[in-house]
């Protein structure tokens, strides 16, 4: 449509993920307007990120050292560890304020329609990990469809036999749901899990 940079910068935006080309193409156009100050900031945090940036030797969280700062800190307890697929699900577990354990991050979860089986994912780290001892119960939080639920069936009978106690997040209905609106797969699950009162 364009041509030159203005193609190249709509191209290449419009292979972020979530970013389809009405959207790169908006991105673009606010980027060339913008004060050259603020894309010089874009830039810098941009190329600052990719420098800095790795992951955590020991639970593959995004961190800026050897070890992210969840690792770092000895206030958390080691008997329970948290396996997650995605760096953003230990930022969205930690906002709850809720968890004082350590994670696993294994990087995606098992899908056969997309290639990824457990050899793709960090399941060989999270059992070296395992056999340490310390960790008392395993928690798959894993997300809540056909590739995470299926990720989380080969965790738990992987797991199983080393004698630690393996759970799964609960899942059901929204705080300020309405019962009409739930899907039958969350209404079943939230049956499922009902507890006393």
């Amino acid at each position: 449509m364009y041509e030159g940079a203005i193609q190249d910068l709509i191209d290449e935006l419009g292979r972020l993920p979530g970013v389809g080309p009405k959207s790169a193409q908006r991105i673009a156009f606010h980027v060339l307007s913008a004060d050259p100050a603020d894309v010089n900031r874009l830039a810098g945090a941009l190329r600052k990120v990719k420098e800095l940036v790795r992951f955590c030797t020991t639970c593959y969280n995004v961190a800026e050292s050897e070890q992210c700062r969840i690792c770092r800190d000895p206030r958390r307890t080691d008997e329970v560890l948290c396996v997650v697929e995605e760096p953003k699900d230990v930022v969205a577990i930690e906002r709850t304020g809720e968890f004082r354990g350590r994670y696993h991050v294994l990087g995606g979860a098992i899908n056969p329609l997309e290639g990824i089986g457990p050899d793709n994912l960090r399941i060989r780290e999270l059992m070296t990990r395992l056999g340490g001892g310390a960790v008392r119960e395993l928690i798959l939080a894993t997300d809540p469809n056909t590739e995470g639920e299926a990720t989380a069936t080969y965790l738990a009978l992987m797991v199983k036999p080393m004698g630690i106690a393996v759970t799964r997040l609960a899942s059901g209905l929204p705080v300020g749901g309405d019962l009409e609106y739930a899907d039958e797969i969350t209404l079943g699950r939230a049956f499922e899990g009902r507890r006393a009162v």
